[in-house]
């Protein structure tokens, strides 16, 4: 049968309806007095049993919905809307994931929508215009609710034949460019004629658009590689400084193997790195013929042994895609940058985010025609790098979004990320014929086809339009998959060359890996049938990744793939000729000779004018004034955006170093990310900083200056962490406005002369980069953008954090030479950076902020808030003006090279004769970004009670064991497993990672019977954080709760539970266990209305900090050791944590002593107010245990903290739950 349902949030539970309607009051003057809110769910063939289950359990929690059948619509407007067909709609996938549990050869189909219902009838312009909001065409559809229909969308588009293609002159060929909107040049189009002319045979449609895919600018760089025919320099401005560095340029190229090559601006990125290598330096980069992302050997330690590793790096932009759609254009982003580390075989553990926009502040009404608005595009594209970066695993640990009023002709969407791995466990191998192709990870789909090509075709106002299905939807559980695959040796050893799916598909990325290849299309798995050769070839669903592997081992690795819950399959295999053969229905449908393909196309050529910009000086100093010190406090560069970072999960892998905010009030902004190298066992005390630099201002002014500024501040950064420069590798990030003119083309020549200076004096060199020159609208420019990344190494008892550490503590600055023009002293800079490399090391400086935007004086504020400091100073220097590179730094004594400006304080903050009050500091630097990023809900005042609940009872399991066996399940969206496994392991516990497989149907069964053989051998049963099926559909830890219901999974459990085993469930575990009934209850149940559970917070996003936690309760086998009234620091990481339960189960819960944790304040009182009660738990409720004791929940994420993790948090961060645990079984050796 086919049905459709309704499904709203209770009163009560509402927290997204509520804010939605106060957001329509604010931006859309709406006034109606409510709106309902309705996920909608068409199910299609499904028999009544199975409608009845998941209406029950999959598309409702009792607790927090109600389900309708039919909506009264009668005079009340309303907008429904659903996924455009064929992008990736997580909520209905999840559902049919969750009905496959329960009946896992159901044929049923599902799809998902939303309908928003007003109180009364609207104008039908407003109702137009709030329509336009909610549907974005890029990613939604209106939906037509008198229509129940499933498209199965099985016809197949037949391809185009280009019979007179041969017979073209030039004119037609450029009609027929346009007409077929291909990205090439008509230079491209008219090599490829001739050449098919020699092939004396017609091209097919997918040979054109393998070869416009493949020769894109997104692919091949073809910016980057165009001939530089002549370089002038007309400029005014630093013209004989500009020169002298063409000159270094020339005499560098001259030295190496490039001399004889042409000028191009590919040419002058690498030409530092070419040249080091020439000079036999650069020895610890990896160089291989995978160009996956930048490689570098680092000797790594490992329970105090160097081993070697390589930690690989890379920077990535997704800024067309999510300029037309926010959130799919930024989960992307991060998804492709994560992928090509990882394809080098690299475990990705560390990344950064940097974003630009314009004026997110501006009223939506302001808008240009055809764009979004900036606060949307800001606010969707933070939700969707997060939870993408979240759902995966990954510890965001930097983020900063830049505002630019040039950003609203392109944003700005730039990804990072570091990975590494033992280098013994990666091969590199030139693959021979008879091996084989394995595509591994999702089915393709029509998402992401054309977004390539899309990428490098200018935005204009027909981009939201016609651009649908070039931006996907990315689908991070999927690629976690890849993540754990790519973490095991046994698989990584038998790749021989391993490429990710990201722009071009199987053009490109199956294409690159052998000179001869033959291609089966029919043998890829699809998401839908009805997929024609062309979407075949260049269609982008992500979360694919293509390997080589011998033909003998290809058994062996799918076997792995399958044990990872991940689908694997031979695509294709290598062949003797060197030629790009694709077959569909036993067709060729390509079959191109490998030297035509690796010509890139037609070889442009273009003259160069460096000419004079002609902004004013930003290097102009500021007059000291109090006026002026609060405008600095508030500009969008400076001010707090704390409520942006914390949609990002910064500490899960245990890796994390230091916290995006440090001190007592997790205020002060961490200016790298710092993070552990990532071990599956035994310790390290190595680490990786990654540091950036990029100003706007200065490159309106000089974009000479612009990369100079760039590169030396990251090095600044690094070292102001503990980092050095000896050990810092460079990539760069370049984004400029179309090139259509010399004197634009000239921008980008004067950026990297800048560049190629500041890396010579340093005898540096970039190993990697990415260029996008797409950013234009119009008549709209962005502003020309290099961003500098610096990764690097150190040992992380070197690492300091920048917020102030004591009362009385000399403040500093050492400052470098900067003329009044701008340019900068480099030897002052090296001088700087060795003075405070080595006063670091020897512990003289305490913390370190290097200066950017609002100068001197906004890093002071900076580092003031952290522990509610203030500082009092006397001093002549310029504290507002720009001062790149500029050290503030902090000591017990007075630095003899630096220069004394005041000291640490807290009192009111005084500025030679200015005076400040904390409140009206902090007023001005919070205000501006509070009402698009929040950082707390409005408090509440009602107080709490803090629980004390102390026992003498002594716990300890009847059955001893001499090792203690933890099962740590890994379900669809785990992402905590090796955090829970690393705890347990360090109190001497055997844990053993189980993955539940539903890759398909016979795997759930197999699955099923696995999970209840283990459970029966286990002692402890650990449910780890993540988002079960990616917190879909529409609520948290669903497809766990109903593989605890299987009745052989339950039956199992009711049986461990028998024999004293213990459960742990921290976050999503925790969530599961409270949505099953195991807590409070200790079984399995079916639930009513008046349940606990835990639902949304009241901030209504994910939140992710450092909580401080007391101890309430012992009364349990995971308390028997804790403190009770013990205060922790433990970190949180959840978008659904608030615990909610009913007044007499509140009271229940207290009474047995089953509260075991709750969030305190600073005075260790429990607490409502929202700055410690971060998700506004009812009474403060961080964690709790079952009646029966044996069974903990808890949302911090205690399993996360390691030595030497969170350096600039302040408290106990290890609990003993694990150590208890294991304590409960373990037999005492009476020798001890």
């Amino acid at each position: 049968m086919n049905k459709r349902i309704f499904v709203k949030k209770r009163s009560g539970f509402d927290v997204a309806t509520k804010e939605l309607l106060h957001h329509l009051r604010i931006h859309f003057n709406l006034r109606v007095r409510s709106i309902d809110v309705y996920v909608i769910y068409d199910v299609f063939d499904i028999d009544k049993d199975a409608f009845e289950y998941a209406q029950k359990h999959i598309f409702t929690e009792v607790m927090v919905d109600e389900v309708f059948e039919n909506i009264e619509l009668d005079n009340r407007s309303f907008i429904a809307y659903e996924p455009i067909p064929g992008q990736y709609d997580q909520r209905a996938d999840s559902a049919l994931s969750c009905l496959r549990l329960y009946q896992p050869n159901t044929k049923a189909r599902i799809t998902s929508g939303t309908l928003v219902v007003f109180d009364s009838v609207l104008e039908e312009d407003t109702l137009e215009k709030i329509q336009k909001y909610f549907v974005n065409p890029i990613e939604s559809v209106k939906k037509d609710l008198t229509v129940l229909h499933y498209d199965q969308n099985v016809e197949v588009t037949p391809l185009k034949e280009y019979t007179p293609f041969l017979l073209l002159n030039e004119a037609e060929l450029d009609n027929f460019l346009k007409n077929e909107h291909l990205a090439m040049s008509l230079e491209d189009l008219k090599m490829i004629q001739e050449y098919f002319r020699l092939e004396k045979r017609i091209p097919t449609e997918t040979e054109l658009k393998v070869l416009d895919t493949y020769w894109s600018d997104h692919c091949r760089h073809t910016t980057f590689q165009t001939i530089l025919d002549s370089i002038t320099f007309t400029t005014d401005h630093f013209k004989e400084e500009l020169e002298k560095a063409f000159q270094l340029y020339i005499s560098l190229k001259n030295q190496t193997s490039s001399k004889e090559k042409p000028i191009t601006l590919m040419d002058m990125a690498t030409i530092n790195a070419r040249y080091l290598r020439s000079k036999g330096q650069l020895q610890d980069v990896e160089i291989s013929d995978e160009i996956n992302a930048c490689s570098v050997y680092v000797d790594v330690d490992h329970n105090g042994i160097d081993e070697k590793w390589l930690v690989m790096f890379k920077n990535e932009t997704h800024n067309h895609p999510t300029e037309i759609e926010p959130f799919g254009g930024a989960s992307t982003c991060i998804g492709g940058a994560i992928r090509d580390p990882l394809s080098g075989r690299s475990y990705v553990y560390q990344a950064a985010r940097i974003s630009g926009c314009g004026n997110v502040l501006e009223k939506i009404e302001q808008t240009l025609p055809f764009k979004l608005p900036q606060s949307i595009i800001s606010k969707k594209a933070t939700q969707g790098y997060s939870s993408y970066g979240n759902q995966i695993g990954l510890a965001t640990s930097f983020v900063k979004e830049i505002y630019h009023d040039s950003y609203v002709a392109k944003h700005l969407e730039l990804g990072a990320v570091v990975g590494a791995v033992k280098a013994e466990y990666v091969k590199r191998l030139k693959p021979i014929s008879g091996d084989v192709v394995i595509l591994l990870g999702g089915k393709t789909g029509r998402d992401g086809i054309g977004g390539a090509t899309g990428s490098s075709k200018q935005h204009t106002e027909q981009s939201l339009v016609k651009s649908a299905s070039e931006v996907q939807k990315g689908n991070a559980v999927e690629q976690r998959k890849l993540q754990r695959f790519m973490r095991n040796p046994k698989a990584t050893i038998l790749i021989k060359k391993c490429n990710d799916f990201g722009a071009g598909g199987v053009s490109v990325a199956i294409a690159e890996l052998a000179d001869g290849l033959l291609i089966d299309l029919d043998s890829i798995k699809v998401k839908y049938a009805g997929l024609n050769a062309v979407e075949l070839a260049i269609s982008e669903s992500q979360e694919r990744m293509a390997v080589v592997v011998s033909s003998k081992d290809a058994e062996t690795f799918i076997t792995l793939a399958n044990e990872e819950n991940l689908d694997a399959y031979i695509v294709a295999k290598v062949i003797e000729e060197p030629r790009l053969i694709m077959l569909k229905n036993q067709q060729e449908v390509v079959n191109l000779s490998r030297e035509f393909i690796n010509t890139n196309g037609y070889q442009q050529k273009v003259k160069v004018e460096v000419a004079t910009i002609g902004k004013s000086n930003p290097f102009t100093p500021i007059e000291l004034t109090k006026t002026n010190i609060l405008t600095m406090l508030s500009d969008l560069n400076v001010c707090n955006q704390k409520g942006l970072v914390e949609h990002f999960d910064s500490t899960i892998g245990s890796s994390t170093v230091l916290m995006p905010y440090g001190g007592k009030h997790q205020a002060t902004k961490t200016q790298a990310s710092v993070s552990k190298i990532p071990m599956l066992d035994g310790k390290t005390s190595t680490c990786t900083i990654l540091t950036y630099g990029f100003n706007p201002k200065i490159s309106e002014y000089s974009t000479y200056l612009m990369s100079q500024y760039a590169i030396l501040d990251s090095i600044a950064k690094t070292i102001a962490v503990g980092g050095n420069l000896k050990s810092i590798h460079f990539s760069f990030q370049e984004y400029f406005r179309r090139l259509t003119t010399p004197s634009k083309w000239g921008l980008v020549v004067e950026t990297l002369l800048g560049a190629i200076k500041v890396l010579d004096f340093f005898s540096k060199a970039a190993i990697g980069g990415k260029d996008s020159m797409s950013g234009t609208y119009q008549h709209l420019d962005v502003v020309s953008t290099f961003v500098s990344f610096a990764c690097s190494n150190a040992k992380i008892d070197t690492i300091i954090s920048p917020e102030f550490k004591r009362v009385g503590n000399y403040i500093s600055i050492i400052k470098p030479n900067i003329n009044s023009d701008g340019l900068p002293d480099l030897a002052s800079y090296r001088t700087n950076f060795q003075l405070v490399e080595s006063l670091i090391a020897s512990k003289v400086i305490k913390s370190a902020y290097v200066v950017e935007d609002g100068g001197i004086a906004s890093a002071l504020f900076h580092m003031s808030f952290g522990n509610g400091f203030t500082f009092e100073l006397n001093t002549k220097e310029e504290l507002l003006s720009l001062l790149p590179g500029c050290f503030v730094v902090e000591s017990e004594e007075i630095i003899d090279d630096a220069i004394l400006i005041g000291r640490v304080s807290d009192d009111v903050y005084r500025i030679n004769e200015i005076e400040l009050t904390k409140h009206e500091v902090l007023n001005h630097f919070n205000k501006p970004l509070k009402m698009l990023y929040p950082l707390h809900v409005l408090p509440t005042y009602k107080q709490v009670e803090t629980i004390s609940y102390k026992t003498d009872k002594i716990f300890k399991a009847k059955q001893q064991y001499d090792e203690v066996s933890v099962l740590i399940p890994v379900f669809f969206g785990t992402n905590c497993e090796y955090d829970m496994a690393r705890a347990f392991e360090e109190e001497g516990a055997k844990t053993t990672i189980y993955v539940f497989k539903n890759y398909q149907e016979d795997a759930i069964f197999k699955s099923i019977d696995e999970f209840v053989t283990l459970i029966e051998k286990s002692q402890i049963l650990a449910l780890a954080g993540g988002f079960s099926a990616g917190d879909e559909p529409d609520g948290s830890a669903k497809f766990i709760v109903n593989i605890l219901r299987n009745e052989k999974v339950k039956e199992a459990i009711d049986a461990f539970l028998a024999r004293e085993g213990l459960i742990l469930g921290i976050c999503n575990g925790f969530q599961a266990l409270i949505k099953s009934g195991l807590l409070p209850y200790g079984k399995i149940t079916d639930l009513t209305k008046d349940d606990a559970t835990l639902f949304k917070n009241d901030i209504h996003r994910h939140v992710s900090c450092i909580a401080k936690t007391k101890v309430s309760s012992n009364n349990s086998p995971w308390l028997s050791m804790e403190e009770v009234d013990r205060i922790d620091v433990i970190p949180i990481s959840h978008g659904e944590g608030k615990f909610v339960c009913s007044e007499e189960l509140l009271h229940t819960l207290i009474k047995n002593g089953q509260i075991a944790y709750q969030y305190v304040d600073d005075h260790g009182q429990a607490t409502m107010d929202k700055e410690h009660n971060f998700n506004g738990s009812m009474f403060a409720i961080e964690g709790i245990v079952s009646s029966c004791g044996q069974i903990l929940g808890k949302m911090g994420h205690s399993e996360r903290y390691t030595d030497g993790l969170y350096k600039n948090i302040v408290g106990n961060k290890k609990q003993s739950i694990f150590k208890n645990g294991v304590a409960f079984f373990k037999k005492e050796n009476k020798h001890e």
